[in-house]
C-alpha cells in the first residue's frame, strides 16, 4: 500500500473515531438535558399536588378515602400524568388523562419514598412505552402515608433523539467523506516533493554521471534535509567510486614497474646471465628488491582494507619515551642505508618527556617509522631530522621535524590521501605511508597534523591522549 493511501486510511480512521465519539457524547448530553427538563416539570407538578394536600386539615383521611381532585392538564401542555397512591400501594386518585390505566409502581421508588426521599426513574409500561416517573412521598409525623407520582411518556424525546442521531450520522458521514478527500489531497501535497526526489534519483541512477545532484528546496524543512542528506550520500559515493578507480589505477601502476623489472631480469637469466655469478647476483638482487616492494605494497593495502572494516587494535599501556628511543635508533640505521654506514641525513633526539598512552605499540611504532621514512625521503643530504616528545595538558605530543624540501600549499590538503605523491618530486614511494599513519592516530583517539614551508622543511605532529592516572617519576 502506498504511503499516500496509508496516510489517508489512518487519517480517515482517526477522524471517524473522533466523529463517532462526538456523536455519542452529543446524544448523551442532549438526552441528559431533555431528561433534566422533564424531571423539573414532573417535580413542579408533584409538589403542587402535595402542597395542596398538605394544606387540607383532613388530607390523611382524604387520601385514605380517595377524596382527591387532581388538576387536568391544559390543552397544548406536556402530557404529564398525576397519580396519588396510598401507603399500601393502592391508587387514591388519578389525573383525568389517566382514566383507564395507572402509573406503574416501582419497588425501588417505594423504598426511597419510605425513607422520605423523592426520586426519578425511567420505566417501561405494559404497552412497552418508556416513561419517566417521579415519586414524591406524603409524610405525616415522619411516617409515609402515601406518595404523589408524576409521569411523562418519553416517546417524543426518543423520537427527537432518533431524528437527531439520523441527522448527525448523515452529516458525519458526509463530513468524513469530505475530510477523507481533503486528507488524500493533503497527503499528495505533502508527498509531492518526495515524488520529485524519487524521479530525480531514478534519473541519476540511470546515468553513469554521479556529478548530478538533486535541486535543494527553497524552504528549509524536512524535505530540504532529506535532499541535503541524499546529496551528501551521492558525494560520498562519488568519492568512494573515484577512490576505487584511483586505487585500481595506482595499484596497477605500482605493480607494473616491479613486474617489468622482474620479467626483464628473468629474461636475462634465461639468456645466460645465470652462468655469470656476478650478473646472476645482480639480477636476483633486483628481483628480490622488487618482490619486497610488492610485499610492502600488498601489506599496506591489506592494513588499509582492515582499517576500513573497523579493525580493533590490541591496546595496552605504552611508554612513549621508550618507544620514541627505539624509533630514533632505527631511524639512524634507515638514514645510513646505501651510504656506507654514514648517515645521509642527521637524525637527532630533541626534547623527551616521560609519557604513557593506551595504545598498540606495534602500530604506534609503524606510525612513527612511516613519518621518519617520509622525512628521510624528502630531506636532502646533510639535512636534519629531529624527534621530540612533550606532555601537554592531558595530551602527548610527538613531533618529527625535518629540514627537507617542504610541501607546497596546494598539496597540504591531500597529503594524507591514499596514493598521493607530491608533484615534481619523482617516485619516492607508493603514497600509502601517511594515510596509514593518520588512520593509526585516529584509531588511538588522536590526530596527525602537518606544518610545512617550501624549502625549509616540514613538521608532522602526533597528538595522543595521555593514559589516565599517569604521573612521571
Amino acid at each position: 500500500m502506498a504511503v499516500r493511501t496509508r496516510l489517508t486510511v489512518w487519517y480517515t480512521i482517526v477522524t471517524a473515531g473522533i466523529l463517532a465519539l462526538y456523536l455519542l457524547l452529543s446524544l448523551a448530553l442532549l438526552r441528559a438535558q431533555l431528561l433534566r427538563q422533564v424531571d423539573r416539570q414532573l417535580a413542579e407538578h408533584a409538589r403542587e399536588v402535595r402542597d395542596a394536600l398538605l394544606q387540607r386539615t383532613d388530607f390523611r383521611q382524604a387520601v385514605d378515602e380517595g377524596r382527591i381532585q387532581l388538576p387536568a392538564v391544559p390543552p397544548g401542555a406536556p402530557p404529564i400524568y398525576l397519580q396519588v397512591v396510598r401507603g399500601n400501594e393502592s391508587v387514591a386518585a388519578r389525573s383525568p388523562n389517566l382514566i383507564g390505566w395507572r402509573l406503574p409502581l416501582d419497588m425501588d421508588l417505594v423504598a426511597l419514598n419510605v425513607q422520605g426521599r423523592a426520586a426519578h426513574k425511567t420505566l417501561i409500561t405494559e404497552e412497552s412505552t418508556p416513561l419517566r416517573l417521579y415519586s414524591l412521598p406524603l409524610m405525616d409525623s415522619g411516617r409515609m402515608v402515601g406518595a404523589v407520582q408524576a409521569g411523562y411518556p418519553l416517546l417524543d424525546i426518543e423520537q427527537t433523539l432518533q431524528r437527531t442521531w439520523t441527522t448527525l450520522a448523515v452529516g458525519g458521514i458526509l463530513m468524513l467523506l469530505v475530510l477523507s478527500l481533503a486528507g488524500w489531497w493533503l497527503a499528495s501535497l505533502a508527498l509531492r516533493p518526495v515524488d520529485h526526489i524519487t524521479r530525480a534519483a531514478l534519473q541519476i541512477a540511470d546515468t553513469p554521471d554521479l556529478r548530478q545532484r538533486l535541486p535543494l528546496p527553497r524552504v528549509r524543512d524536512e524535505t530540504y534535509r532529506l535532499v541535503s542528506t541524499f546529496n551528501a550520500l551521492l558525494d560520498r559515493l562519488a568519492r568512494v567510486i573515484d577512490a576505487q578507480q584511483r586505487l585500481g589505477a595506482d595499484v596497477s601502476h605500482e605493480l607494473r614497474t616491479p613486474l617489468t623489472t622482474i620479467r626483464g631480469n628473468v629474461a636475462l637469466l634465461r639468456r645466460g646471465a645465470a652462468d655469470d655469478p656476478q650478473e646472476r647476483e645482480i639480477a636476483l638482487d633486483a628481483i628480490e628488491a622488487e618482490v619486497n616492494r610488492m610485499s610492502r605494497l600488498v601489506a599496506d593495502l591489506l592494513l588499509l582494507a582492515q582499517a576500513d572494516t573497523g579493525m580493533q587494535l590490541e591496546k595496552q599501556l605504552v611508554e612513549m619515551d621508550t618507544l620514541l628511543l627505539e624509533v630514533y635508533r632505527q631511524a639512524q640505521a634507515m638514514a645510513a642505508v646505501g651510504s656506507g654506514g654514514v648517515e645521509r641525513v642527521a637524525v637527532r633526539l630533541g626534547h623527551e618527556d616521560q609519557a604513557l598512552v593506551l595504545g598498540d605499540p606495534d602500530r604506534l611504532r609503524q606510525l612513527l617509522l612511516n613519518l621518519v621514512d617520509n622525512a628521510i625521503k624528502y630531506t636532502p643530504r646533510g639535512g636534519t631530522i629531529t624527534l621530540s616528545l612533550y606532555r601537554e595538558g592531558g595530551w602527548v605530543r610527538v613531533s618529527v621535524q625535518d629540514t627537507g624540501v617542504g610541501i607546497p600549499p596546494e598539496a597540504l590538503p591531500h597529503i594524507f590521501e591514499r596514493f598521493f605523491r607530491m608533484p615534481r618530486q619523482g617516485r619516492k614511494g607508493v603514497g600509502l605511508g601517511l594515510a596509514i599513519a593518520r588512520w593509526i592516530a585516529e584509531a588511538h583517539g588522536g590526530r596527525l597534523e602537518v606544518e610545512s614551508q617550501v624549502g625549509q622543511g616540514s613538521t608532522f605532529t602526533l597528538w595522543l591522549p595521555e593514559a589516565e592516572g599517569f604521573a612521571p617519576s
